[in-house]
C-alpha cells in the first residue's frame, strides 16, 4: 500500500495539494485560480478529469478562491463539513445538490482504497479542519492554518509517516513587519497561523521512528524564509536530542508558486 502526493502550493497567496493512492485522486483546496491550478497540475501529470473529489479545510480564500469554478467545469463532487459549506456557499456559487457533500468533523471517508479523516484545528474559521490520508499502514497528514497544535491535534497526527505541517512566520520578523497590529496579533493567537518556533517544538513531540519527512508550509512571503524556517525548527530539534544525518534530513520544502515533486509514501 502507498499514497504520493505533491502540495501545488502553499502560503497566503493560494493552497492547493494532491493526494493519490492507486485507485483514487483528491484534491485538497482549491485557493487558486481554475487556470493556474490547472497549470500547476499539469506540471505533475494530472488533469482535472483525472480528480475523484475535492476536499475543503476551510472558506479562507486562500484555500476555495478557484473552489466553485474549477468544480462545476470537471463536475467533481466537494467534501466540507457544514459550517465551512454555510461560510464559503456565497463564494464558490451554485453547486449542484449531488455535488455538495456534507462530512462531519471526524469522520472517514474512503477514496478508493484510500481512507480520509478529517480532525478539527484552531483557526479563525468556521469549523477548520486538517485531514489525515492511510492506506494500509501508510500515514500522511496535512496540517496547516494552526493556531497551535492542541493535544487531540497531536493525537490525530502523531507517528505519521510523512507530516505536512505550518511553519508560518518568524515571529520578529512578523513583529516588525508592515502589518497593522490587529492583524499580527491574530496570527500570532491561538486561532492564528504556527510560527517557526511553535512548529519545532511540536515536532518534538511529534517525530517518532516511523517518521520520514515533514514538509513546512503555508510560509508567509513577508515574514519568512524557508531557510529561516528550516534553521529555526532543526535547531529546536537539535536541542531536544534529534540529530540527522544529511541524507536522512527529514524537512523539505514547499512552494507559494510551484509543486513540490511527488513524494510516495510507503513502508519498506
Amino acid at each position: 500500500m502507498s499514497i504520493r502526493f505533491t502540495v501545488l502550493a502553499s502560503g497566503s497567496t493560494g493552497n492547493a495539494t494532491i493526494v493519490q493512492c492507486d485507485d483514487a485522486t483528491v484534491l485538497i483546496d482549491a485557493g487558486l485560480s481554475v487556470k493556474k491550478i490547472e497549470s500547476l497540475m499539469q506540471e505533475r501529470g494530472v488533469a482535472g478529469h483525472h480528480l475523484d473529489a475535492i476536499l475543503v479545510t476551510h472558506e479562507h480564500s486562500d484555500h476555495i478562491k478557484g473552489l466553485g469554478a474549477f468544480a462545476r467545469k470537471f463536475e467533481l463532487p466537494v467534501y466540507a463539513n457544514e459550517a465551512t459549506w454555510e461560510a464559503m456557499e456565497r463564494h464558490v456559487g451554485q453547486m449542484p445538490e449531488e455535488k455538495r457533500v456534507v462530512i462531519e468533523t471526524g469522520e472517514t471517508v474512503a477514496f478508493g482504497s484510500m481512507r480520509t479523516t478529517s480532525y478539527a484545528i484552531s483557526h479563525d474559521a468556521a469549523e477548520p479542519v486538517g485531514y489525515i490520508f492511510e492506506d494500509g499502514d501508510v500515514k500522511l497528514s496535512l496540517a496547516t492554518d494552526l493556531g497551535y497544535v492542541s493535544d487531540k491535534v497531536r493525537l490525530a497526527i502523531e507517528d505519521s509517516d510523512v507530516l505536512v505541517l505550518e511553519s508560518n512566520h518568524d515571529v520578529d520578523m512578523l513583529r516588525m513587519g508592515r502589518y497593522p497590529w490587529n492583524i499580527k496579533r491574530r496570527i500570532l493567537s491561538d486561532i492564528g497561523h504556527l510560527s517557526n518556533e511553535a512548529a519545532g517544538e511540536a515536532l518534538c513531540q511529534l517525530l517518532t521512528d516511523r517518521t520520514k519527512r515533514v514538509y513546512l508550509a503555508h510560509l508567509s512571503l513577508d515574514h519568512n524564509l524557508m531557510d529561516l524556517a528550516k534553521l529555526t525548527v532543526n535547531t529546536i530539534l537539535e536541542s531536544n536530542g534529534f540529530f540527522f544525518r544529511k541524507d536522512e534530513y527529514p524537512l523539505r520544502d514547499t512552494y507559494h508558486d510551484r509543486p513540490t515533486p511527488w513524494d510516495e509514501v510507503k513502508r519498506k
